[in-house]
Order: structure tokens, then C-alpha cells, then sequence
């Protein structure tokens, strides 16, 4: 089964989701947009799946920044826009045979790894 961990390592998030699949032996690969990079293709593929919603940050500082224009390209371009802004992705994204799974809260936590297990 291949699972992948996207996010930034840094983002306290991603560090909790990292340390509960790790302590529970589900075995992923970790991608840093950061160092990694993340493609329009990869960002159009999870939007297809779980919608801009829930996909894009809005409420974070890289949302604030950005000018009306690019704000308004979320709607008609938003696979470009998180390609060149990974940072408005919501983290993490976790990529597993099942789906796609967007966020890691605290009350979800059990619910994503026994989803992950499958």
C-alpha cells in the first residue's frame, strides 16, 4: 500500500500527522512542498477529489497577502495558483489507495488512521 504525507515540515499539523502514523507503524513517504515543489497536475487531482473548500486555506497569512486578482483566480485557476503558492494548501494532504484526505484534527485523528489501515 502506498501512502503519501504532503505538506510542509515545519507546520505543526503535518508534524503531529507525521508522529501519529509513525507511532501507529503506517508506513508513508513525506513530500515538502517547500523543498519539493508541488505540480498544477498533483493540485488539479485533489481538487477533483475533495473541491477548493476544503483544498485551499483561507484563512492563513498566504491567503491574506495575496491581491484581489489572485484571490479571484482560486475560482478559474486554482490549480495554478497552489502550484505556485503551496503554502495555501490546507495540510496535510495524505494520498492513499482509499482517497484523499485533507486536514489532520484532532477528532478525526482515529477515524484517518484506521481509513489509512484499509
Amino acid at each position: 500500500m502506498s501512502i503519501t504525507l504532503y505538506g510542509i515540515k515545519n507546520c505543526d499539523t503535518v508534524k503531529r500527522a507525521r508522529a501519529r502514523l509513525t507511532a501507529e507503524g503506517i508506513d508513508y513517504t513525506f513530500h515538502d512542498f517547500k523543498s519539493q515543489g508541488l505540480t498544477a497536475a498533483r493540485a488539479q487531482q485533489w481538487l477533483d477529489a475533495v473541491g477548493g473548500d476544503v483544498l485551499i486555506n483561507r484563512r492563513g497569512t498566504t491567503w491574506r497577502k495575496l491581491d484581489d486578482t489572485a484571490r479571484a483566480q482560486a475560482q478559474t485557476h486554482a490549480a495554478e495558483l497552489l502550484a505556485q503558492n503551496p503554502s495555501l494548501v490546507k495540510r496535510p494532504v495524505i494520498e492513499y489507495p482509499g482517497g484523499t484526505q485533507v486536514g489532520f484534527a484532532a477528532q478525526d485523528e482515529a477515524a484517518i488512521v484506521a481509513a489509512l489501515r484499509r
